[in-house]
């Protein structure tokens, strides 16, 4: 190779690699998504019940597109909300959550916080996550979760972080169990169980189908959700990798779960049960990474149906 094609080779790939860089963070990172699917979870004969699965909007207050479009799927009438976390991408983000949001007020739903609901969002070394699941570095600011929980508690929405819940929807008995975020080690399974068995117990309508919620899909939480006899698990946090190889799939994760499951509907295995899982590849990014390749921002919509007999 002369020196002259060396160069033009050279100059080739960087366009592309500049190329790329434009279209993850001027095009891709606002292609909002919705993903479909069912679970097919509910006892016979119960009607259909339509989830909408939010997560990780790491909401800044001028991403008024991403505002627009999740006050959009309320034309998709759902009839259940459920909230992962990392709702917050800035300290002062909570007023465009809402405005986001208020379109659900009344909607049953649950919710659950991530690590970026409690502390803001700064600059990391992006090799950083090819050593492991991220850490906190250095001071962090602390951001009011005590006022994003209680807007959601103002739509009337049951906050699971370490706790249980139920609802009727529909006419099926959906009972609940969370955990806070398990990224930063903040669930306690053992305080949801309790809380479980204080809602069923002495309860005339029995167990309901059980739904396990969590930010980040940590293997010790699935397994834990599995063993409490979880019918349907969501969860978030991965960003479906965020940067993606096309034919390759996510090149990290950012937790311990498989890449093959790193977002998406999928079915979730320990000591011999199972259960239906969905995680969010979510709708943002950090303020300080804004950038998406071959992994749509998206929200999901999960249809739980029937099992069949």
């Amino acid at each position: 190779m002369t020196a002259r094609s060396a160069a033009t080779a050279l100059g080739v790939v960087a366009a592309a690699g500049a190329g790329a860089f434009a279209y993850g963070t001027f095009v891709e990172r606002k292609l909002y998504t919705l993903r479909r699917g069912t679970m097919p979870i509910l006892p016979a004969g119960a009607a259909p019940i339509r989830v909408l699965h939010l997560s990780d909007l790491h909401m800044a207050p001028w991403q008024r597109d991403k505002q627009r479009w999740i006050r959009g799927l309320a034309r998709l009438e759902p009839d259940l909300m459920i909230d992962t976390g990392d709702n917050l991408g800035h300290r002062d983000a909570i007023p465009a959550v809402r405005e986001a949001l208020e379109v659900f007020r009344g909607i049953p739903g649950v919710f659950v916080h991530g690590s970026n609901d409690y502390f803001g969002p700064s600059f990391k070394n992006p090799l950083r996550y090819f050593t492991g699941p991220s850490k906190l570095h250095g001071s962090v600011e602390l951001l009011d979760t005590a006022a994003l929980t209680a807007v959601f508690e103002s739509f009337g929405w049951l906050d699971l972080d370490n706790r249980a819940g139920r609802l009727t929807v529909n006419g099926t008995v959906l009972d609940f169990a969370g955990v806070d975020d398990p990224h930063r080690h903040y669930d306690q399974l053992d305080l949801a169980t309790r809380a479980l068995d204080e809602v069923r117990r002495g309860s005339a309508e029995g167990e309901g189908v059980l739904v396990g919620v969590a930010h980040a899909p940590y293997q010790r939480v699935l397994d834990a959700f599995v063993d409490l006899g979880s019918s349907a698990i969501f969860a978030g946090h991965t960003h479906g990798g965020q940067v993606c190889v096309p034919g390759f799939g996510a090149l990290v994760t950012n937790c311990d779960i498989p890449r093959r499951q790193v977002k998406g509907l999928s079915s979730w295995a320990h000591a011999g049960r199972s259960a239906d899982l969905n995680v969010s590849a979510g709708l943002g990014t950090s303020i300080y990474a804004p950038f998406r390749f071959a992994c749509r921002p998206e929200a999901s919509l999960i249809t739980l149906t029937a099992a069949p007999a």
